[in-house]
């Protein structure tokens, strides 16, 4: 019998009137909340402004978010697409489902081209974004847990999960490579794994940011975040029991991992030798928004006299 253990939430949503919220979707924004604002300080220290972290989130968040669900949706295809499955399920997104995989190289993307188009160093906005990232993804692992999803082999430790929705399980008892799994079976809450990892990289990442700050280059903190998330990632997904395509013996989340953690080791060296110096792009930074702020002035001026012109 086990004396200690993580309950599971009792609710996974609630109704304001006829309006159904889920705590799934309440994590994920408050995560988006707490990168933007870790961002915005960040940014604002490296010569930006709140507008530009804003205009660049709209477009990027909704990529991400995009890009998240389209990678769970392929990568676990049994419940999407034909014969076995449903292209309505795709728009599900309230039953779970965002990958975070997906959800990082779309938006990326987006970010990458409007701070092209914008002349924003993509680098250095990388870097400011890095622990926030990490804190929004801890965050988000929340609505995993309000789920009952992404949980890990059964374990007998103290702080094993225990789940309340018997269908969290299977309709069987077989729940793990041919084990059988009775009432009452505890699991790696992997949720709570992913959630201390990712905090303890924000904090890295900010200190040796901070610590570093006249060594690294640009773009050489997003990179930090690459390897310290694919490392993690690595190990905690090996210990999920979630379906997703085996290749090679292994899931592809964990394949995935591990490229994300070369991609981050790769980048760092690149950028040691190639990358551009943060001193000089904050200074680049500053002469854009400088830029920006002055036309923003002219064109509220002309938009001014040509009221005052417009009442005479």
């Amino acid at each position: 019998m086990n004396l200690a253990y993580i309950p599971s939430p009792t609710f996974s949503y609630f109704q304001i009137g006829p309006v159904t919220i889920r705590m799934y979707a309440i994590c994920i924004l408050i995560g988006i909340f707490a990168a933007v604002t870790i961002l915005t300080k960040r940014w604002k220290r490296l010569g930006g402004t709140f507008d530009q972290v804003l205009d660049t989130t709209l477009v990027a968040v909704p990529s991400g978010l995009v890009g998240a669900r389209l990678y769970h949706c392929i990568t676990t295809p049994d419940q999407y697409f034909p014969p076995t499955g449903n292209l309505v399920n795709i728009l599900k997104v309230w039953e779970g489902g965002m990958a975070i995989f997906g959800g990082i190289s779309v938006g990326a993307l987006a970010a990458f081209l409007w701070c092209r188009h914008k002349r924003y160093p993509f680098a250095l906005f990388a870097d400011a974004l890095a622990p926030g990232l990490m804190v929004a993804q801890a965050i988000g692992r929340l609505g995993n847990w309000f789920n009952q999803e992404l949980y890990g082999k059964p374990t007998t430790l103290p702080w094993g999960l225990k789940l309340n929705d018997a269908d969290a399980i299977g309709k069987t008892e077989i729940c793990y490579d041919g084990q059988t799994c009775p009432t009452g079976t505890l699991f790696h809450p992997t949720f709570l794994y992913e959630m201390i990892w990712n905090l303890i990289g924000a904090a890295l990442i900010v200190w040796l940011g901070h610590k570093l700050w006249g060594t690294l280059k640009a773009g050489q903190q997003f990179a930090m975040y690459l390897m310290w998330y694919g490392l993690g990632r690595t190990w905690i997904e090996m210990i999920r029991i979630n379906y997703s395509t085996i290749i090679l013996g292994l899931r592809i989340n964990v394949w995935t991992a591990i490229l994300c953690f070369i991609l981050g080791c790769i980048l760092f060296v690149v950028l040691w030798r190639f990358g551009g110096d943060s001193e000089q792009l904050s200074r680049r930074l500053t002469a854009v928004t400088a830029d920006e702020l002055e036309r923003e002035s002219i064109a509220e001026s002309q938009a001014e006299a040509a009221g005052k012109k417009n009442n005479q």
